[in-house]
C-alpha cells in the first residue's frame, strides 16, 4: 500500500513545520526547504488550510501556522483532507461488492490488516512522527 503522493507530501510539510510549531512558514521557505514545487506545495497548503489544519496569513509577515495543536493532529485527518481515508476503507482488490457476506478472494487477510492500518492512521499524530523518527527532508 502506497499513500498518495498529495499525502505524502502534506505529512513531509506539517512534520517539517511541527519541529517548531509555534513559527509561521513562509511558502518560499517550505519551498525551499522541501524541494516541493511552488504550484504543488501552495496547492497542498490551500487544502490544508480549508481543512483547518493549518491557517494562513497574507502580507509581508504572512504565513502558515497550526490551526491545531500538533499532538491533536492525526494522519488520518491529514489523509482525509488530502485524499480521503475511503481508499483504504474498501477492498484491497478494487471490488465494489466485497464484504463479510460477499468476499473477495483476499478479504480475509485484508480485514485485519486493513484494521491495523487504519488504527494506526488514526493513532498517531505529529507529535509522535517527530518523536518516534528522525526525519530527513
Amino acid at each position: 500500500m502506497k499513500l498518495s503522493n498529495t499525502s505524502e507530501y502534506a505529512i513531509r510539510i506539517l512534520s517539517f513545520m511541527a519541529r517548531n510549531p509555534e513559527r509561521k512558514y513562509a511558502a518560499k521557505y517550505l519551498i525551499e526547504q522541501l524541494k516541493i514545487s511552488d504550484k504543488y506545495l501552495r496547492r497542498i497548503l490551500t487544502t490544508l488550510s480549508k481543512e483547518g489544519i493549518i491557517t494562513s496569513s497574507q502580507g509581508r509577515e504572512g504565513g502558515y501556522t497550526f490551526q491545531k495543536k500538533i499532538q491533536d493532529i492525526f494522519l488520518s485527518d491529514i489523509i482525509d483532507a488530502t485524499e480521503g481515508m475511503e481508499k483504504y476503507l474498501g477492498c484491497v482488490l478494487g471490488f465494489k461488492e466485497c464484504s463479510d457476506e460477499n468476499p473477495c478472494a483476499f478479504h480475509r487477510q485484508w480485514v485485519t490488516t486493513r484494521a491495523k492500518i487504519v488504527h494506526d492512521f488514526q493513532e498517531t499524530s505529529l507529535t509522535d512522527l517527530n518523536l518516534n523518527a528522525n526525519i530527513k527532508f
